[in-house]
């Protein structure tokens, strides 16, 4: 038999042992948290001041206080589709890309409004002389060449009497919408809280005439965050847990919209800086406006564009809206 040597401490040694232990952080002794999950957001544009309580819920820790990690990308292909088929659990979008995307069977839902209400509109250089649509008589327009901005200069050349044959469409794509007016047409559609603000800043005089005042109808959801009904149902506390943290960043863009231009320009240093801040102080109170929380949406606004593409021949058949979009995941 072997015998082992009984070994013999100091006093100090076995109390400094026994205090080691006793303070020693009671975390230890636990499990580590389990990792984050990980989503991914997909942008429908480069970054901008729409999506800054995005980037703003990043810098400020609110997904990580969710035990979420979050990358944002922009979509190399359709928001829709992407999301749908499971490429990314959210994705910016808006209500028309909602309205086609269910008529063809893409199961996408609308989970918040970004912005209220329509901040778009047709802009040209005062000098053109366009102050309402009855002034697109004889002009040219610059657009991406989507059937949708044709109905939308007819109906509102309708609503004025005027006659929509006399407009000359030019399909300019994918073009920095200032540069349109200035060498290519005479009217461009324009988001007036980034376009509209830039021009502002580089003193060009621009006469606007913004949709939701001509047409309540096209006063709809743009941009709207997106999910899939497959996510919506098989994973519900993600995407509360997701909006709970984006909700957070849009408030805090509303009341400090200074500090949410600094945390966008964290994540997208190549914008101007100028422009980002006064374009956010501009959106400040547009995220909300007069909503009695952010995000929420309104199914007769639903309803009303979804008769709007009807009449104009956009759309075969009305889309279920109720299943278009939620609230349930609002705070």
């Amino acid at each position: 038999m072997f015998k082992t040597k009984k070994m013999q401490f100091p006093a100090c040694f076995v109390t400094i042992i026994l205090l080691v232990v006793v303070l020693m952080p009671i975390g230890c002794a636990t499990e580590e948290p389990e990792d984050p999950d990980e989503i991914t957001v997909l942008l429908d544009w480069s970054p901008n001041t729409n999506y800054t309580g995005l980037y703003t819920a990043i810098e400020e820790g609110f997904y990580h206080d969710e035990d979420l990690k979050v990358e944002i990308i922009e979509a190399p292909g359709s928001v829709a589709q992407m999301v749908a088929t499971g490429q990314a659990e959210f994705g910016i979008s808006y209500q028309e890309e909602v309205t086609f995307a269910r008529l063809s069977d893409i199961p996408v839902v609308s989970i918040a409004a970004i912005i209220q209400h329509n901040t778009s509109g047709f802009a040209s250089l005062k000098e053109r002389g366009i102050e309402s649509p009855a002034d697109f008589e004889g002009k040219s327009y610059g657009g991406w060449g989507s059937p949708v901005e044709e109905a939308m200069i007819k109906a509102l050349m309708e609503n004025h009497d005027a006659d929509f044959d006399q407009v000359d469409i030019i399909t300019t794509g994918e073009v920095d919408s200032l540069i349109v007016i200035e060498r290519e047409a005479d009217f461009a559609w324009i988001y007036y809280g980034w376009t509209g603000i830039e021009a502002e800043l580089k003193e060009m005089e621009l006469n606007f005439i913004e949709l939701r005042e001509e047409e309540p109808a096209l006063d709809y959801y743009t941009p709207v965050l997106i999910s899939s009904e497959n996510l919506i149902a098989e994973d519900p506390d993600l995407i509360e847990r997701f909006m709970r943290a984006t909700t957070n960043g849009y408030l805090l863009a509303i009341d400090r919209p200074e500090t949410a231009a600094q945390h966008l320009l964290a994540h997208a240093p190549e914008l101007d800086e100028e422009l980002v801040i006064n374009s956010q102080e501009w959106l400040a109170d547009k995220y909300q406006a007069d909503a009695d929380s952010w995000g929420l949406q309104d199914q007769e606004t639903w309803e009303a564009y979804s008769r709007w593409l009807y009449e104009f021949d956009l759309i075969e058949e009305m889309p279920d809206v109720e299943k278009a979009f939620t609230n349930e995941f609002l705070k």
